[in-house]
């Protein structure tokens, strides 16, 4: 009798060898199997490549981005073309403000106070239908040869500077906010860099300064201080993609137009620019100082404002993205900014995969404890700001309100929300005098 018979007759198993499988049965069986572990590698690879998105994006545009740009101005050290000094052009600085009667009387004695020739310097500050008593004040400075713009209904910045462009004298438009504070050295320094006649804008260099000299810099001015150090090197390497909302300047011939009231003129300027043939730099001695504001939430508002802003007005100029007519200066400008705020977008997708991975993977459950841990943090701390100063904390709180004022600011974009009008963000003037002392 056969092994197998009499094995099964004595009720034992055949070894694995004579195991025989019906063709007909196990093929589909063996199909499905592989179906779904095919199914499942893609789904793990398809959320992993989810989550590692916003990471690489980033890594790419706040890191690699910068030290090609090194590389690239390392290689090619390029000499500024100017034609030595040449008389100083006249200039309007620009001031709006809404609703500013507490702070506005310090800001324009602080102005000035600027050294610039009084004959070729206007000052005009850009009321937006204020109603605490700011026109007022302002009417006071009348004697010294301040003048007052006064919107006869809240329209927002955007409307103010559009309107200021008829009513500015000067070659050069300069644009002050009323909440910080610029040495009286620093309009010659950025105006100075006019002389070449290839600049169309120039950007103030923007210094985050603390409560008082005890206050820890935090992440917030580290993040400053990068982004500053970033703009030298587009500079360096042709120009910048952007200015300081703070203090800019801009060739009056470039203001031609009128921006949609949703856009930003800091931004959009150096756009603007480009397509009239202008490059746009970054004046490193024109230094500005911007005193943090007293409450994070204010600050976190103030951010959503200005992304928000900042991504409409990228896709209105969309057509400077496109590296085969702007070269380049395309590749900056996505690399600089588009890159820099997909990762909001992506943000909570990613957050939703690695949780969903995070029950499958002990390293995605890892990184999702890590990440949650970190958020947490941030988020108690933005509660409670003594704990800002230790500097990990400080770095998960600024983490936490970026993210935060990232995706809040997508989601406006997607929504559709009216961004035009401001409120005024509050300062300390305590810090303004720090700054200035």
């Amino acid at each position: 009798m056969p092994w197998g018979r009499a094995s099964e007759a004595r009720g034992l198993a055949p070894p694995l060898a004579t195991l025989r499988c019906n063709p007909t049965r196990c093929r589909p069986h063996r199909e499905r199997v592989l179906s779904n572990l095919f199914e499942y590698h893609c789904m793990f690879a398809f959320a992993a490549a989810l989550i590692a998105a916003p990471m690489v994006i980033a890594l790419y545009a706040y890191i690699v981005y910068p030290l090609a740009l090194w590389t690239i101005t390392r290689l090619r050290q390029k000499k500024p073309t100017t034609g030595g000094e040449q008389a100083w052009p006249s200039v309007t600085v620009t001031v709006p403000v809404y609703n500013a009667a507490a702070s506005i009387r310090a800001t324009l004695q602080r102005l000035i106070g600027l050294d610039y020739p009084r004959d070729r310097l206007q000052l005009l500050v850009l009321s937006d239908a204020s109603t605490d008593g700011t026109d007022e004040v302002v009417r006071e400075f009348s004697g010294l040869g301040v003048e007052l713009l006064r919107a006869v209904e809240r329209r927002g910045k955007t409307a103010l500077e559009n309107s200021a462009a008829v009513a500015a004298r000067g070659d050069i438009i300069v644009n002050i906010d009323a909440t910080v504070d610029v040495p009286s050295d620093s309009l010659k320094k950025l105006v100075r860099a006019f002389d070449d006649a290839t600049v169309g804008v120039a950007s103030g260099r923007d210094v985050s300064t603390p409560v008082n000299a005890l206050e820890a810099t935090g992440a917030e001015s580290g993040y400053v201080g990068y982004e500053m150090w970033l703009r030298d090197l587009e500079t360096q390497a042709g120009s910048i993609v952007g200015a300081s909302g703070c203090f800019f300047g801009i060739r009056r011939s470039i203001r031609d137009l009128s921006l949609p009231l949703d856009l930003s003129w800091d931004f959009a300027s150096s756009l603007l620019a480009r397509k009239k043939g202008y490059r746009s730099v970054s004046v490193r001695d024109a230094i500005c100082f911007v005193p943090r504001t007293t409450r994070i939430d204010a600050e976190i508002r103030r951010k959503v404002r200005t992304m928000a802003r900042g991504i409409r007005t990228l896709f209105y100029l969309r057509e400077l993205m496109n590296p085969v007519r702007y070269g380049g200066f395309a590749l900056m400008l996505i690399s600089h900014k588009l890159l820099r705020w997909v990762p909001y977008l992506l943000a909570p997708v990613s957050l939703l995969a690695l949780g969903a991975l995070a029950t499958r993977s002990a390293v995605a459950q890892f990184l999702f404890v890590l990440v949650a841990l970190g958020l947490a943090v941030g988020v108690s701390a933005l509660r409670a700001s003594r704990w800002s100063r230790i500097a990990p904390v400080s770095a998960s709180t600024f983490f936490a309100a970026a993210l935060a004022a990232g995706a809040l600011a997508w989601w406006d974009v997607i929504r559709g929300v009216n961004t035009s009008t401001w409120e005024p963000t509050q300062r300390s003037e305590a810090r303004v005098r720090a700054a200035s002392a």
